[in-house]
């Protein structure tokens, strides 16, 4: 038992150091849920490969996430619950299918894809000990999203999705 509060102390130390945003990282509400992730280095990562990506969209007049079913009307009960969904959303449909043959691209749009994956993890987390709970609303909006990409076939919704990042980086900028 000797060893039990240096122990405890480091574990403590590790907790406190996990929960602390690392530098460049800013904490986001989405309702009520917090997290820290850092859109700096995402938005950095997109920009560098947006206009291939956005090169790569053969319909133009059809967007994924923005109007009529806008993310900026989504109520900030419901933030954590939709972010959560388009986190996934990202994650399982989107980046999984943005393969190119450019390993510069194909390198950043992993880095983009790692740093939503870690974030959908912390927002997990935070919904479940909150019970956060999707409205009427938002859920209508998240199936839209859905159906909007279903709606194309499998690489062009992807790729569609990925150069879309930025309304979803911009909603959550502004919802922050």
């Amino acid at each position: 038992m000797r060893g039990s509060p240096l122990f405890l102390c480091l574990f403590s130390m590790s907790c406190w150091v996990n929960l602390m945003p690392t530098a460049g990282d800013k904490i986001f509400h989405f309702g009520a849920c917090r997290v820290s992730m850092s859109t700096a280095e995402i938005r950095a990562g997109f920009t560098a490969i947006k206009a291939n990506i956005q090169s790569r969209d053969p319909i133009r007049t059809l967007s994924i996430l923005s109007h009529p079913h806008s993310l900026h009307k989504v109520k900030s009960s419901d933030r954590c619950c939709i972010t959560h969904h388009l986190f996934t959303f990202y994650v399982d449909k989107v980046f999984k299918h943005c393969r190119t043959e450019d390993s510069f691209v194909n390198r950043k749009i992993s880095s983009i894809a790692n740093s939503f994956l870690s974030a959908r993890r912390k927002l997990g987390q935070c919904r479940e000990q909150n019970n956060c709970v999707c409205g009427e609303e938002s859920t209508e909006k998240f199936k839209q999203i859905l159906a909007n990409y279903e709606g194309l076939n499998v690489t062009s919704a992807a790729m569609k999705s990925l150069g879309e990042l930025d309304i979803l980086l911009d909603w959550m900028e502004k919802s922050r």
